[in-house]
């Protein structure tokens, strides 16, 4: 089972540096920029597809599988997603993806790596953030699905490998495509630097919609000689 573990460097920069709710500016929690009653009000995705995490309306039993995942499974494994994009996690999001706001990628990090801890596989090897093009990245700065790995994989002391694979398209933003219309635009848009034979990999981003980007990178991967691909997302969409 990973565990959390910054120990003292945490307690000397929660004494430095207190932690605030980036939601309502109240004292944070165990050492998070969240409080605890903004952290009862986020959207947990408790009941999901096992396979894609995509919400159900109602409950049903453990281990169920949606429809679209049982005509058409993705390449990759299994999908964690903490929240379901609703609610004040599209704020904290969009803080991270577009405004540059780091503490809300740091706080969304900390948040997936306590969601995945209790049933990731010990046998994951590396985290690998959905890349984003060069010319993007070089517009907005930075990459929020790196930002946000970084944080997961050192709060449960698992290796980042960002440059396992690049993306080589500069496709169109997804948002308002269908899902067809998404898997068109993002085809052949990554590409595996190294052969990866055997490996054992968790991508990793901030939104999963229709599934279509990360179902790309995880056929780029396997394609590449990976074992087992899982996805590990911090919020999926209705």
């Amino acid at each position: 089972m990973w565990k959390l573990g910054l120990g003292g460097d945490r307690r000397l920069l929660d004494v430095l540096f207190p932690p605030t709710c980036l939601l309502c500016g109240a004292p944070g929690e165990a050492g998070r920029d969240l409080c605890a009653g903004c952290a009862l009000d986020l959207p947990y995705n408790l009941r999901a597809c096992a396979r894609c995490a995509r919400p159900f309306p109602v409950p049903l039993p453990d281990g169920a599988i949606c429809g679209d995942c049982e005509r058409r499974p993705p390449p990759f494994e299994v999908c964690l997603t903490a929240f379901r994009y609703e609610g004040a996690v599209p704020f904290l999001i969009t803080g991270a993806k577009f405004r540059g706001r780091l503490n809300a990628a740091r706080l969304l990090g900390q948040c997936l790596a306590e969601h995945v801890r209790e049933s990731a596989d010990d046998r994951l090897e590396a985290l690998v953030p959905v890349p984003l093009h060069p010319r993007r990245q070089r517009t907005r700065g930075y990459n929020q699905a790196l930002e946000i790995a970084r944080v997961t994989g050192r709060e449960l002391s698992i290796p980042i490998e960002p440059r396992l694979v690049a993306r080589t398209l500069a496709t169109p933003p997804q948002v308002g495509l269908t899902a067809r219309a998404r898997r068109r635009n993002i085809r052949g848009a990554f590409k595996a630097m190294e052969d990866l034979k055997g490996r054992y990999l968790a991508i990793v981003d901030d939104v999963m919609t229709t599934g279509g980007t990360v179902s790309e990178l995880s056929q780029v991967l396997i394609d590449a000689g990976a074992a087992r691909v899982d996805v590990w997302a911090v919020a999926r969409t209705l």
